[in-house]
């Protein structure tokens, strides 16, 4: 490997699933300004992700339902002014 391009800072790090609260620890440089108590007792850098292995249809085989009767909604209301002008 060449010297001197990678990272210096490798720290243990919580990586929290924030779609089913499933967290993990692993060494990470990325960055974080919260931390959170751990199992065994010491406080780590938490970071918040959206899907991990836990979540991600690839890994868990099932198909996620995302709501979108709510933007649906939002866009019709939003584009109504628009379609009653043609009346």
């Amino acid at each position: 490997m060449k010297k001197g391009i990678h990272p210096e800072e490798y720290r243990q790090v919580v990586f929290k699933d924030v779609s089913n609260d499933y967290s993990f620890v692993t060494r990470s440089t990325a960055p974080s300004n919260e931390t959170i108590k751990w199992e065994d007792g010491n406080e780590y850098p938490l970071i918040k992700v959206e899907i991990s292995h836990k979540s991600h249809p690839f890994f868990t085989g099932k198909i996620q339902f995302v709501d979108t009767a709510g933007r649906i909604d939002k866009f019709k209301t939003r584009y109504a002014k628009f379609d009653k002008k043609k009346k």
